[in-house]
């Protein structure tokens, strides 16, 4: 995608294939804001150079070159997984925020000998109004959380929400996050409710009068 309205088509391609907003966000790497915004503008004929939107605000990543060769992708998660290799020496589960973070923490969790866990948030659910109806939930069929040490591993960092929720889930399930990894931060983080923060980029947006 090169530009707003390629990204205005491809959220209304998956609009009509019938996935939610929040959905939206996540496979186009944006805000939740901006995803309804790129769905409202599919709905017009005017292109998006005609409007003026505090979604400018936003930066979309396109990570497919590595997402969609196998080989690529794992020499991403060789990265995460080096920075995060010293972190603790306990940790023995990694944890994937679907959808895309869970091939990249597949890939980490390979590397650094864990356990792998899934957990979806409650984004996905999401359409319109308060986000906080719904709750996320972690996938039964990879390894459970309890007691035990633990990295997140997602794609992006947009607002920081989905990642703050992840972290308050595990912990509720009694387990402890000792790290978060992703690949781009938008939002220049060091730290989420206390747990360290890396990325392999960040992106900062530099604006002038």
């Amino acid at each position: 995608m090169k530009n707003v309205d390629d990204l205005i088509d491809s959220a209304s391609e998956l609009a009509e294939q019938g996935l939610s907003k929040g959905e939206i966000a996540d496979e186009l790497n944006v805000s939740r804001e901006t995803a309804s915004w790129l769905v409202e503008r599919g709905g017009t004929n005017a292109s998006a150079s005609d409007v003026v939107s505090s979604s400018a605000s936003d930066i979309h990543v396109d990570w497919s070159a590595f997402g969609r060769d196998s080989t690529r992708l794992n020499h991403l998660g060789a990265a995460m997984a080096d920075m995060l290799s010293s972190e603790s020496e306990n940790v023995d589960l990694t944890i994937g925020i679907e959808k895309a973070g869970v091939p990249l923490a597949t890939s980490v969790a390979r590397i650094l000998d864990t356990d792998l866990g899934a957990y979806a948030p409650r984004k996905h659910q999401w359409e319109e109004g308060d986000i906080d109806e719904h709750g996320g939930t972690f996938s039964r069929n990879f390894a459970g959380i309890r007691d035990r040490e633990c990295y997140v591993v997602d794609d992006t960092i947009t607002s920081g929400t989905t990642m703050t929720e992840t972290v308050e889930a595990i912990r509720n399930e009694g387990g402890e996050p000792v790290a978060c990894m992703v690949l781009v931060d938008k939002r220049g983080v060091d730290e989420i409710e206390g747990v360290p923060v890396y990325s392999l980029l960040q992106v900062i947006s530099v604006a002038g009068e």
